[in-house]
Formats: structure tokens, sequence, C-alpha cells
């Protein structure tokens, strides 16, 4: 069985909670994924923002709202990772338990990467990912 270091999407960039939204919504658009892992000056792993959060009512959805000053920290949420020695099943376990798609995997105190939804799927038997599937898509 797969572990997260060998289903993981490597080379996660973090934003900074004090950037702005549309700042993280720009590296999201540059690095073409669905969710950034948020860090503090620390580098450590604080929280992750996804493009729903970006695309939610907090950020633009109140047209009397200018979103240009709202910073990552008020959109982002806590973090559900999993460690990057987890095997194939603890990360699916994981993600279905939370219900996310991306999954922030740890390397120690060290953001190793990410496992998306789609990453999990090349790696586990069909019958578990449809499982999943199921799960996230019963919101």
């Amino acid at each position: 069985m797969a572990t997260a270091r060998e289903i993981m999407t490597e080379g996660a960039e973090c934003t900074g909670a004090a950037e702005t939204v549309l700042e993280a919504a720009r590296r999201m658009t540059r690095l073409g994924g669905g969710a950034l892992p948020v860090c503090g000056t620390d580098d450590k792993l604080t929280g992750v923002l996804t493009d729903r959060d970006l695309g939610g009512v907090k950020a633009f959805g109140d047209a009397d709202k200018d979103p240009t000053p709202v910073k990552v920290d008020e959109l982002a949420h806590e973090a559900v990772t999993t460690d990057a020695d987890d095997s194939g099943e603890e990360v699916l376990r994981t993600m279905s338990e939370h219900k996310v798609r991306r999954l922030p995997v740890m390397d120690g105190h060290r953001l190793a990467g990410f496992a998306a939804q789609a990453d999990v799927g090349r790696a586990l038997p069909v019958p578990k990912v449809g499982d999943l599937l199921e799960i996230l898509s019963s919101d």
C-alpha cells in the first residue's frame, strides 16, 4: 500500500496569513491548484485556504464590501493533516472523516506536499475511491 509521501504532490507553496485574498487568489491561479497552505512567519502551517473559501460569501459575496483588504487569515480554516508515512488507507480515511478534498502532508513539522482527491484516485483501488467521492459529494 502506498504512503502519503508516495501519493502526494510535492512543492506546496505557502501563502502568508497577512496576505490579501487577492494575492492568494493570484498565487493559487499561478500554481494551478485548488488550495494553499497558510503559514505563519515561522513557516509553520497554520491553516488552509481553498478556492471555495476565495469564492465564498465572506470574500466577494457582499456587494457593499470591498474584498481588496480582506486578509487570508480571515478566510482560512484549520488544517486537517496527515503524516508523510501514513498509509494511503489512512489518507482516504482522514479525507472521508473530515470531508476534505485536499490534505496537507506533514513530514514532522515541515509541509511536504498536498494529497489531493485526484492523487488518492490514482493510488487506491476504484471501490475505495468511489466511497470517497460519494462522501465528498454529499455536501
